[in-house]
């Protein structure tokens, strides 16, 4: 990934080194560019283990300010998140940041014990899946070699608070058998019941919340 990334996008720094990339690569549009001056509360607050107050804008609630304690920053491929405790909930969320219109540090102080991530049980369980080339798709050798498998296995490693956003990213068929149909979908989640409990499945696709 280093080398791809050196060749697409120059070597070193500008100083001395080329900058310039060594091969014609094109990339996809960047839709969603979270501001510095929101981005720079946040991060400092995730180093000094503060609390940041934001304005947020969220298709439930609407607009709100809320006090967050911060740890965390992830990017699911589409947009950047913020990991956070929020005092609001009270609850460990995902928060868009270009959803947040203002932040500043509260004047609250330290983050509690509870707020840390060590309590943050979707951030700390670490789910285990196992992807195979979709039953519907007509060549299965072509997609495990795209995706490097091992005896037609691919084996991922994931935080339960961000396990939804990749299956998303990467269109994986999560329903129990394997029912989605389209080209798009070249992978399948053989293991689906890896993601009970995984409040992030509900971005997974096909993917169904067992009744309670």
């Amino acid at each position: 990934m280093r080398r791809l990334t050196a060749l697409s996008r120059g070597f070193g720094d500008g100083i001395g080194g080329s900058g310039e990339p060594l091969l014609t690569c094109e990339f996809p549009k960047v839709l969603n560019r979270p501001s510095m001056e929101i981005l720079a509360p946040i991060a400092r607050t995730i180093r000094q283990r503060k609390i940041v107050s934001i304005d947020y804008a969220s298709h439930g609630s609407g607009f709100s300010t809320r006090e967050i304690a911060p740890f965390a920053l992830v990017n699911d491929g589409l947009r950047w998140h913020v990991r956070a405790y929020d005092r609001k909930r009270p609850d460990f969320l995902d928060f868009v940041i270009t959803r947040i219109s203002r932040s500043r540090l509260a004047e609250t102080g330290q983050v509690l014990p509870h707020e840390l991530p060590a309590a943050d049980i979707q951030w700390n369980r670490i789910v285990e899946l196992d992807l195979v080339p979709h039953p519907n798709q007509e060549h299965p050798g072509i997609i495990e070699n795209d995706y490097g498998m091992t005896g037609g296995l691919l084996h991922l490693k994931l935080r339960a608070a961000v396990a939804g956003y990749v299956l998303r990213q990467w269109i994986v068929d999560c329903s129990s058998g394997h029912s989605l149909q389209g080209k798009e979908y070249r992978l399948w989640l053989r293991n689906h019941l890896a993601l009970y409990g995984v409040s992030s499945a509900q971005f997974a696709p096909g993917y169904e919340f067992p009744e309670v």
